[in-house]
């Protein structure tokens, strides 16, 4: 049978587009990120952060910026976000030693001779502004939301104290504060982004382990870091959309 080759180039060009798109389309339903996507597509902005962990050297200083930035309560265990310190021994790396002293707010003791044979490094924490975020789900109220350019938020003058966000949460991000006893978490320095600044943790960081990104600026320069980096979210079996990125981040935390 002859086949006319310009017809067969579109017809292959119609399945490719069909494949490709069914392929998307099943990837984003099964992670029940369908309205996220249409959530981006709409906002002006779509904030994430980049976190490069071959840089962060534990000195505590997001922690404490995030602290004074935001009047997060000073007694310990109350933190929007944490640093901790992965030390995985040679001879069991699937079982690491993990340690965040006061969450690393004044940084780290120096590891001991033994621990000093482990791989160690540092892993920065902060809430993941999912996209298809469990907490936002849970609330009964509205107090927790998303704004329009893709940050987790929470009303406190809606807020009941429930905690169902904080057992939500599979980051344990979330804390109660024991001022207002409504809930409180990272929110990207929304008071700061919205004004065209980066984060506070971000602005103090001396080694630039981490970065605020817009993935609907194409030159925001997150792009190349997801590009030339081996990138992954915590917990990607979660399927809720993470939007903080790990460069080259080790097995034993994912």
């Amino acid at each position: 049978m002859s086949v006319d080759r310009r017809e067969l180039i579109r017809t292959g060009g119609k399945l490719l587009v069909l494949t490709t798109v069914a392929a998307r389309a099943v990837e984003h339903v099964m992670a029940g990120t369908v309205d996220a996507i249409q959530r981006e597509l709409e906002a002006e902005h779509w904030w994430a952060m980049a976190i490069d962990i071959d840089k962060c050297i534990g000195c505590g200083g997001c922690v404490r910026a995030c602290k004074t930035e935001n009047d997060v309560p000073l007694e310990p265990f109350y933190f929007r976000t944490w640093v901790e310190r992965y030390r995985v021994p040679a001879v069991d790396e699937e079982h690491p030693h993990v340690d965040s002293p006061n969450g690393g707010y004044d940084g780290f003791p120096a590891a001991s001779q033994a621990d000093s044979e482990a791989k160690s490094f540092f892993v920065p924490k902060l809430c993941n502004h999912c996209a298809h975020s469990p907490c936002v789900q849970v609330c009964p109220v509205g107090a927790t939301f998303e704004s329009p350019d893709g940050v987790v938020l929470v009303d406190k003058t809606y807020c009941l104290g429930c905690r169902y966000c904080v057992q939500a949460c599979p980051y344990g991000c979330r804390f109660i504060d024991p001022r207002t006893h409504t809930v409180d978490k990272c929110t990207l320095c929304y008071h700061r982004i919205s004004r065209g600044l980066t984060t506070a943790c971000c602005e103090v960081c001396p080694t630039g382990a981490r970065a605020l990104g817009d993935l609907k600026d194409p030159d925001d320069p997150i792009h190349e870091f997801l590009r030339t980096n081996m990138v992954h979210v915590l917990k990607p079996q979660m399927a809720t959309g993470a939007k903080v990125y790990y460069a080259d981040l080790d097995g034993s935390v994912r």
